[in-house]
């Protein structure tokens, strides 16, 4: 487990190698040819630290201000970040070319102004939302703050952490902050676009917030995260 805080990760080094010590034992999936879509929802009892089971919080710096809000037949994640960084994370084993599509809905309330990942010093979401593949290799969907959508920054790590790690801005700015926003990404062409080879399994899932690098403020809100067949519309 990684201690300190690598520069210009905005925290994805927090742990990092958590999300690649999984155990080697994989659930099968019952009727998985069957299944039309797999949901990551936020539903498992709390632990000690308002941690919905089987997610693990991960604290690199600051305190983690984590809340879970019942909605009908979900519940939604509550993260407020100040001058902090931390995640959450939960193994969730699938083949991506089973369920290419990925589709979330978030919302962010506020943005840490001066955030840009285009900057050091300054690389600091209200909302990461991260996949990890089973051979060290992470792609990181971002809500920045000033970076615009479609920026790709590579913010992989060499020995002896060696994880490859790719960040796409999927949303970007202030236009539509207090909105419930849905983003749908191909993972499985993304990784092909960004990496040039067919992705792996993926082994897990992070959402993160981070605003130690400017001394800021964040809070955003997270629903059930989707992998599908096909293109989804969200849970």
């Amino acid at each position: 487990m990684l201690k300190t805080m690598l520069p210009g990760l905005r925290g994805i080094a927090i742990a990092a190698g958590a999300l690649f010590v999984l155990s080697s034992y994989y659930p099968a999936f019952a009727k998985l040819a069957e299944t039309s879509s797999m949901i990551i929802n936020f539903n498992g009892p709390a632990d000690k630290n308002n941690i919905p089971k089987p997610w693990h919080l991960k604290l690199q710096k600051g305190r983690a201000d984590i809340g879970i809000i019942p909605d009908d037949h979900e519940n939604i994640l509550h993260i407020q970040c100040r001058d902090s960084s931390f995640a959450i994370e939960r193994d969730f084993p699938i083949v991506p070319d089973d369920f290419p599509y990925l589709t979330w809905t978030w919302k962010a309330v506020q943005l840490p102004p001066s955030g840009d990942l285009r900057k050091r010093g300054h690389n600091d979401q209200a909302l990461q939302l991260l996949v990890a593949f089973e051979n060290r290799k992470i792609i990181s969907y971002v809500w920045d703050s000033n970076a615009p959508e479609g920026t790709i920054s590579d913010e992989s790590l060499g020995w002896p952490i060696n994880l490859a790690i790719k960040v796409i801005v999927v949303k970007s700015g202030t236009a539509d902050t207090g909105k419930w926003v849905m983003q749908s990404r191909h993972a499985y062409d993304d990784y092909k676009n960004l990496f040039h080879e067919e992705p792996p399994r993926i082994k897990g899932i992070r959402i993160q917030a981070n605003t130690q690098y400017t001394k800021e403020s964040s809070e955003g809100y997270i629903r059930s995260i989707v992998f599908s067949r096909g293109p989804g519309k969200g849970n």
